[in-house]
């Protein structure tokens, strides 16, 4: 595919950027709101304002395929409910900073899934970029870095925070190419792809939240200070509603490798607002996130 103006590659680098303040934001929050809740605050928050935006714009939905809209759905629950879900329960045990870093294994699985779902053959220097990109991602997770009261994260917490950071790289990398699929069917806009995969990801927490927490539900959301509640909107916008509509632009702009590559750059911007939080970075990490980009970068550059 071919490369287009550069639209595409900056709405991915503007979403990395807005992805690294959001999840700062939400690993504040994260210690009062339970994951699934905090998802679907984040995803009711975007819903209104990507509501509001199509609203003043006037944008149609051309529907010119249903199978579009049921992939767009798809990737949404798998992406955004799951993936998501997934995701900041990651940040709860690990920290930003470290389940973005493994985020970074979200291309070469997106390169893997194309491969076997829409049979895109890798030749011998992507896979090289695949394992380097493991590599630069395993030096820095098996880093013991100390949390910030002091005390080494636990093994058994450790465990459990690398298990749904994988689950969220992995879910990532599904809804990726399942949206990128649902692009090359129909004319959709990047706008309304966004409302369709956020409001069917919606739909299923609503379900899985009364599942686990009907008893609670009636009281939870009172409970939360107006701070907590300014900041999770605040990081709705950013990382939500600015987000995933910058995604679904970049995916639909330019090549999907690409677009995935330049949305993992997360990293490179979270360290120095790690930094502005106290947090201390070492060199070891530093040296994991550029062995992690520069296998990203070969996986999908150098073919």
């Amino acid at each position: 595919m071919p490369f287009t103006d550069g639209k595409g590659e900056l709405a991915a680098l503007v979403a990395a950027g807005l992805w690294a303040i959001a999840s700062v934001l939400y690993g504040i929050v994260g210690q009062r709101i339970a994951p699934l809740q905090l998802n679907l605050i984040k995803g009711i928050v975007a819903i209104a304002f990507l509501s509001l935006t199509i609203w003043l714009t006037g944008e149609s939905l051309p529907i010119s395929d249903h199978t579009q809209i049921l992939l767009l759905c798809l990737s949404g629950v798998v992406g955004i409910a799951l993936g998501d879900t997934a995701f900041l329960a990651a940040i709860n045990y690990l920290g930003a900073r470290r389940v973005l870093l493994i985020g970074t294994l979200a291309p070469p699985i997106t390169a893997i899934a194309a491969n076997l779902v829409l049979q895109e053959q890798l030749n011998f220097r992507a896979w090289c970029g695949i394992l380097l990109t493991i590599m630069g991602v395993a030096w820095v997770v098996t880093e013991r870095v100390p949390d910030t009261g002091g005390k080494r994260v636990e093994d058994s917490l450790l465990m459990r925070g690398l298990g749904f950071a994988l689950l969220a790289a992995m879910t990532n990398a599904a809804g990726t190419v399942i949206s990128r699929a649902a692009f090359a069917i129909g004319n959709v806009t990047p706008l309304w792809a966004a409302l369709l995969r956020l409001s069917a990801a919606e739909l299923i927490l609503v379900v899985g939240i009364w599942l686990s927490y009907k008893r609670q539900m009636s009281s939870y959301f009172y409970r939360e200070s107006w701070r907590v509640i300014l900041i999770s909107c605040f990081a709705s916008f950013c990382g939500t509603y600015l987000g995933i509509w910058l995604q679904q632009t970049a995916i639909k702009l330019t090549a999907a490798g690409v677009a995935s590559t330049l949305m993992q750059t997360s990293p490179l911007f979270v360290i120095p607002l790690s930094l502005c939080l106290g947090e201390k970075v070492s060199w070891r990490s530093l040296a994991g996130v550029i062995i992690a980009i520069a296998g990203i970068g070969l996986l999908f550059y150098l073919k």
